[in-house]
């Protein structure tokens, strides 16, 4: 494993395989690296590079946030590590989004993509989670008051992320590591990204997939980029009885191994489990 702690890249941990594809694991906001270790454990042999985006765990001296800074900072880090220079970009959420910013701007660095979750359109009440001065009234009403609550952090895991219990050290840590200048920008970028420009020019197989529980604007933002990028594939998640929004949006950390092999068998051309359907 590699660590790259110089504040103008990216802090990430490197996986080696066998095989001569490189994937680059993107988290979703206020997450770190970590998140990918369950699914990760799932797909032995190939190379694996792991990122903490900008502001986020080893990586908060990069900042601050933006897609187009988490974007650029990947892609340096794939051009640099990555076998040919080229990588498979699996994003969630915001790793998602930032996906999606990739292969607006760098088509040329990605052969293949699976993006999950990626919001692209207005949430309702958007408008004020895009307000700075809003947000930092959120932030100090709901991070300060309970860093050292672990019940409420084990409540908000559980109920607000839909994250096992198996992960309570490493989300403690990263929530009681959050500042507001980083809880501001990781909201404002979320909220207010839209679909870039030029993703026609990324002719590259992309997996396209959203819970089929979750909010109507994400499941709308799935259907427009599975209409704009000429590759794409469209699956929604059901993970089956007591599956729902929150499980769905984290499947990554609620059903590693249904990821990690939804995953590989896109990878290797197989038919997609039947928890990933068509409409």
């Amino acid at each position: 494993m590699d660590k790259d702690s110089m504040t103008n890249s990216l802090a990430f941990t490197e996986v080696h395989g066998d095989k001569d594809r490189t994937l680059v694991f993107l988290h979703g906001g206020g997450y770190a690296g970590w998140m990918w270790d369950a699914a990760i454990a799932c797909l032995p042999g190939y190379h694996c590079l792991v990122p903490d985006l900008p502001e986020h765990g080893s990586s908060a001296l990069v900042k601050p946030f933006s897609m187009q800074l988490a974007a650029q900072k990947t892609l340096e880090l794939i051009r640099s590590h990555a076998h040919g220079g080229r990588a498979v970009v699996v994003g969630l959420s915001e790793g998602a989004q930032v996906a999606v910013q990739m292969l607006a701007d760098a088509p040329e660095s990605i052969s293949g993509a699976l993006i999950s979750s990626a919001l692209l359109l207005p949430m309702p009440g958007g408008r004020l989670y895009s307000s700075p001065g809003l947000i930092s009234a959120l932030f100090k009403l709901s991070v300060p008051p309970f860093r050292n609550n672990d019940a409420w952090i084990r409540l908000n895991m559980k109920y607000a992320a839909g994250i096992p219990e198996a992960y309570f050290t490493q989300f403690k840590a990263t929530f009681q590591a959050t500042g507001e200048s980083q809880f501001v920008n990781l909201m404002v970028a979320n909220q207010t990204f839209r679909l870039p420009k030029n993703l026609q020019k990324a002719d590259l197989p992309v997996l396209v997939t959203c819970g089929r529980h979750e909010l109507k604007a994400m499941r709308e933002s799935a259907r427009l980029l599975s209409k704009e990028l000429p590759q794409a594939q469209l699956r929604w998640i059901d993970l089956g009885k007591g599956s729902g929004l929150a499980s769905e949006h984290n499947w990554a950390l609620t059903a590693p191994q249904a990821f990690a092999e939804s995953l590989q068998h896109w990878l290797e051309g197989k038919t997609l489990p039947k928890f990933l359907f068509e409409t």
